[in-house]
């Protein structure tokens, strides 16, 4: 896939106050400071298309880009080590809860993974409630340029292990550097294949929130 035109469309405080989505609509998660701002950056092809921050918890607001006329790329609010209070942080994860098990035009979520990190519960956590309710996702391990080939890989080789001992079954895996652009490719590629979407959906589970209180 080629991107010509990467253009910001609106953002959401809320579920409710999300805008009718005419395209299919791919969303990128993680948690705070992993990189995502960067990641949507490089995969437009634009420096400033997200705005990025040294400050984890930036992205308050569900934010939506238009790209190409075609698809949505959207940019929901971290999770993890957010320095907000502990009851705007419950805010963010029950609108993102509400967009990932109810928005009808979501076709994919890109779970983001800090690859400088040996597995996080929070992360394997948040793939686990996206399976329960039958969430489509894949994971991005994001920074691989910011450490050793052997520590990358290492890094990987846990998270899968962690994987398969929670028994969860990501559709696919990438790695990508924002500083480097690898990953750009499979990812925008991914995405093409699933434009337009031939299968039905599955209809979309009732809103369950267990994943925000493990720890």
């Amino acid at each position: 896939m080629k991107i010509k035109t990467a253009r910001y469309h609106t953002s959401a405080a809320t579920y409710e106050t999300c805008p009718d989505s005419k395209w299919a609509e791919f969303a990128f998660v993680g948690r705070s400071n992993v990189g995502k701002s960067s990641l949507i950056n490089m995969l437009t092809n634009q420096k400033e298309l997200a705005k990025t921050s040294g400050v984890p918890g930036k992205t308050q607001l569900i934010s939506f880009f238009d790209i190409d006329q075609r698809w949505y790329l959207v940019d929901l609010p971290g999770y993890g080590f957010a320095k907000v209070s502990k009851a705007q942080q419950e805010i963010f994860n029950i609108n993102v809860s509400a967009y990932l098990t109810q928005r009808e035009s979501l076709k994919h979520v890109f779970a983001l993974v800090d690859s400088h990190l040996e597995p996080q519960e929070s992360d394997l956590n948040f793939m686990a409630w996206l399976e329960e309710c039958e969430v489509p996702y894949s994971v991005v391990f994001t920074k691989i340029d910011k450490s050793s080939d052997g520590a990358v890989k290492r890094h990987m080789g846990l998270f899968h292990d962690a994987l398969k001992e929670r028994h969860l079954n990501p559709t696919m895996t990438f790695r990508c550097s924002a500083k480097t652009s690898r990953g750009r490719g499979p990812i925008l590629n991914f995405i093409e294949g699933k434009l337009p979407n031939k299968k039905a959906d599955k209809p979309k589970t009732a809103m369950n929130l267990s994943w925000m209180n493990k720890k």
